[in-house]
């Protein structure tokens, strides 16, 4: 397609969407697809890219430079900044992805948060759940995606490395800075740290 024609298929989708109620801070800096589908009360902040096949629920809100494709985002859903959301991700009514998280081939429950610094991957995660800043899933084991269950209510620390397959049971915690590699149960605190070391008196060597 060229240049032009793409640029008025562009003002024809912006438009659309501006005449449906949808509110965008910036309009010529948000780029849809022809199959992008978009509810009610929902606010675009600008610089925000909408890959194929995605469609966004009622009262949600995307904020800028977020990149959207194959996913579906139920009702009351925050994204943003800086979110990326791949293909095969639904995201539930009430959750919230963070600025700089990743998330692909996953399923994110009711009111569950990811706020920042985080990659999720081929991942089932329950409702309530907080993910601490620099969680990562650690999906891939070189062969094969491996998969991460993450039940209701669990509460995973800051820095936090989920190596799959793995599956944190209801209410449980896992410690900030940990490497989980075996079943969480529930109601249970998980963690593995080496133990800190302190030289009293410690002077650095000169140059």
């Amino acid at each position: 397609m060229k240049q032009l024609d793409l640029q008025k298929l562009q003002t024809n989708l912006r438009s659309k969407f501006l005449k449906l109620g949808v509110k965008m801070v910036g309009p010529e800096t948000i780029y849809f697809s022809k199959d992008t589908k978009i509810g009610k009360n929902v606010t675009i902040e600008p610089y925000v890219v909408f890959g194929t096949k995605v469609k966004i629920g009622n009262n949600v809100i995307i904020k800028s430079f977020s990149h959207l494709e194959n996913c579906r985002i139920e009702n009351k859903v925050e994204i943003g900044p800086y979110a990326r959301v791949r293909p095969g991700v639904t995201l539930k009514e009430g959750s919230k992805i963070g600025n700089f998280v990743e998330i692909k081939k996953s399923i994110v429950g009711k009111k569950s948060k990811i706020n920042h610094l985080s990659y999720i991957g081929d991942s089932l995660i329950g409702k309530s759940v907080n993910i601490g800043a620099g969680t990562i899933t650690c999906n891939y084991d070189g062969i094969k995606k491996n998969k991460t269950r993450i039940k209701d209510h669990v509460f995973v620390g800051s820095n936090s490395s989920l190596v799959a397959p793995i599956i944190l049971e209801k209410d449980s915690v896992i410690g900030a800075g940990s490497v989980i590699t075996k079943k969480v149960r529930q109601k249970s605190l998980a963690l593995t740290r080496s133990l800190q070391t302190e030289i009293k008196n410690y002077k650095r060597k000169s140059k």
